[in-house]
């Protein structure tokens, strides 16, 4: 005689299917949003959470970054790939602002860290709002190729440690998220400090900046 499953036995081969469509929905991302794009290099905003990948690299979400540039970037978003320019949006009901926004978060310092562009170039970038320009050592001016020794001012700066010798040029460009300005101030400063690009007045000055607690809003004027 065949024996017939028991009733708990029925109870399992009902509910597993289940099972798998509940997490096949819980993987499937939402929303992703292109914040920031690079050579070979953008930063995602997936499900609220900012991921910088490099192309051919896949967010632990799952979102694949094809291909980037400073143009546009080529996005693979659950089996789907298509063609996304800066700011725009993948999934979820999204009305395209007509004023660009960055949100940076304090860390446990109480610095604002984000990552920008100085020229098409990617920069770790500390917001500054005691620094009159953009202000970078010159190591770090020499890997973004910028030729402040011909085309700069000499100048002097006070830092934390005394007065540096540095050098006057105008940045062709400088983005972070989705904003961008062209022709925006800034020093080289001699030597190998400061370590990151201090983020000064002469941006912070041309766009809208708000604090809300532990967040800083900068906003284009438009």
């Amino acid at each position: 005689m065949t024996r017939l499953p028991s009733k708990r036995h029925f109870a399992i081969l009902l509910l597993f299917p289940g099972c798998l469509l509940w997490s096949a929905s819980v993987l499937a991302v939402e929303k992703v949003r292109v914040m920031a794009l690079f050579a070979d290099k953008a930063m995602l905003q997936i499900d609220g959470k900012q991921r910088l990948l490099r192309a051919g690299q896949k967010s632990p979400e799952g979102v694949l970054l094809v291909s980037a540039d400073a143009n546009g970037a080529v996005i693979e978003v659950n089996g789907k790939r298509d063609s996304y320019g800066l700011g725009s949006q993948v999934g979820g009901h999204f009305t395209r602002r007509q004023m660009a926004e960055v949100k940076i978060w304090a860390d446990a310092r109480g610095s604002y860290n984000t990552m920008g562009s100085i020229n098409g170039r990617m920069v770790d970038m500390l917001v500054d709002t005691g620094a009159t320009t953009i202000a970078m050592s010159e190591v770090e001016a020499k890997r973004l190729g910028i030729p402040y020794r011909i085309r700069g001012e000499k100048t002097g700066v006070r830092t934390a440690s005394g007065f540096a010798k540095a050098y006057a040029i105008t940045l062709d460009q400088v983005q972070v998220g989705e904003l961008v300005l062209q022709q925006v101030e800034a020093v080289v400063v001699e030597g190998n400090s400061p370590h990151r690009v201090l983020l000064g007045m002469s941006f912070l000055s041309r766009v809208k900046m708000e604090h809300k607690g532990t967040l800083m809003v900068l906003q284009g004027k438009f």
